[in-house]
């Protein structure tokens, strides 16, 4: 056979491998609702913008340069992270890997061999010598017809796999977006609460010491010096689980930003240098099925279980193969392609599955129920996100009122220690009652940087809960 009838045979073959068996994916519908949640009133509180989009870098929202320089520090350096991209380039290769089955194979040898034959046997070649040399060069080709598609299920499943693990590994990269700036508001609200409840502390021990000389001077019992004295007992107390809140904290974001904990300190972000995004933007439930990472990845393993019913499918079916091979055998390279030194085959097989012990039925059913499980899990992932995102506005809407209170009790509260303060230097209150306004003052402050910190924190988990703008463009 000529290598142009040959080239033309293998092209026929191909050309018979146009459909794939088993189910042909199709994206599941998106939501229909067009609100996250049915009090229409969170919105109004929460301030958002439904419909808009969200921006790439949408950490910059917080106008931090301090924030966006640890977003940064810990996207180029966290392990986690690195291990999700390394994991992605693995899934990409895999599928490269698959896509070759869909071509020929070709394989090359060459052999060289010398060989004595015993003097009673027939002499092997036409000079009646026992003593030769044998080179044989070969050009094998093989093609398996994938009439079926199962090949092409296998490859589908392999590039479904691959779309997966680059939604997973958006996911993990907008979540640790999220956590390191949750973790450094979060220090920062702990420097604060650490600094304030320092300062309700020394006023308790001072007005303590008020106290005794109070009862020194008859003034005031020993009760009063008891309760007084449980009272900065308390305010003591408050202070060591607070420094072993922000020590771990600083460990934890430390990691996320890729730094070993015993490396340099790190120097916090300053809360008044961080402000909240105008306008929240907040996709529609449609267009979040579209943007959110982890609702593509479980679409993506829904897309991998559709084709793996294929794949299981094929598998029962009739395999086609067509294999050839060319090459020259000769006792010198010189006349390796001499005029009948020349060789060839070409093979074609068939092979059917008879009798498996119902093997391959049965892998076809564990097919077909991991596609219905692939389909249950892509529904719970989306009511989750949907759950995430109602949840994230209330707690937006929560904080913003509970924000507004604190902010108002800490300017009442610092306003009440200016006015002390000015009355003590009149002489028109003691010492006693201007130190019980600095510790009304220092309990307010504290009170506050926790609202602040919990505000910026939820806001952080609204936009990773939308799937950050991964897919926006910058």
């Amino acid at each position: 056979m000529s290598p142009r009838r040959f080239t033309a045979m293998l092209t026929s073959a191909m050309a018979l491998t146009g459909c794939a068996v088993g189910p042909n994916f199709q994206a599941p519908a998106p939501p229909m609702s067009n609100r996250y949640s049915a009090d229409e009133t969170v919105d109004a509180i929460a301030g958002v913008r439904l419909g808009a989009a969200t921006p790439a870098q949408w950490w910059k929202a917080f106008g931090s340069p301090e924030l966006d320089a640890l977003v940064e520090e810990a996207l180029k350096a966290n392990p986690d992270l690195k291990s999700a991209d390394a994991a992605l380039r693995q899934a990409r290769e895999d599928l490269a890997a698959h896509k070759g089955a869909l071509f020929p194979g070709v394989d090359a040898s060459d052999q060289a061999q010398r060989a004595k034959t015993s003097d009673a046997l027939s002499p092997v070649l036409a000079d009646n010598s026992d003593l030769y040399s044998l080179h044989t060069a070969e050009l094998d080709v093989s093609y398996g017809l994938d009439v079926f598609g199962g090949t092409r299920r296998a490859v589908e499943a392999a590039a479904a796999q691959a779309e997966a693990q680059r939604f997973q590994y958006e996911a993990a990269r907008q979540t640790l977006i999220a956590n390191v700036i949750s973790g450094a508001v979060q220090e920062a609200a702990l420097r604060r609460q650490v600094e304030a409840a320092g300062g309700q502390a020394k006023a308790a021990r001072d007005i303590l010491d008020f106290t005794r000389l109070q009862a020194a001077a008859g003034g005031l019992g020993q009760a009063d010096i008891a309760a007084q004295e449980t009272t900065v007992a308390q305010a003591d107390q408050a202070v060591p689980p607070l420094k072993k809140a922000l020590a771990q904290q600083r460990t934890a974001l430390m990691v996320l930003l890729g730094r070993e904990a015993g490396g340099a300190a790190f120097a916090g972000l300053d809360l008044d240098r961080v402000s909240l995004p105008a306008g929240l933007p907040v996709a529609l439930p449609a267009q979040l099925v579209r943007q959110r990472p982890d609702i593509r990845a479980a679409e993506a393993s829904l897309h991998a279980a559709s084709a793996g019913v294929g794949v299981a499918i094929a598998a029962r079916l009739p395999t086609l193969t067509l294999s050839a091979s060319a090459g020259g055998s000769s006792p010198g390279l010189q006349s390796l392609f001499s005029p009948g030194n020349d060789f060839w085959t070409l093979t074609g097989g068939a092979a059917q599955p008879i009798f498996q012990g119902g093997a391959l039925l049965h892998r076809q059913k564990a097919a077909e129920a991991a596609f219905d499980q692939a389909k249950a899990q892509y529904r719970s992932t989306v009511l989750n996100a949907l759950k995430n995102v109602a949840d994230s506005l209330d707690a937006i809407a929560r904080d913003a009122e509970a924000l507004n209170s604190t902010v108002a009790a800490d300017t009442a509260a610092q306003r009440s220690l200016q006015f002390s303060r000015r009355q003590l230097e009149l002489g028109e209150i003691g010492a006693l009652a201007e130190r019980g306004a600095e510790q009304a003052a220092w309990q307010a402050r504290s009170a506050r940087a926790a609202a602040v910190a919990a505000r910026y924190a939820d806001t952080a988990a609204l936009f990773q809960a939308l799937g950050g703008g991964w897919n926006a463009k910058p």
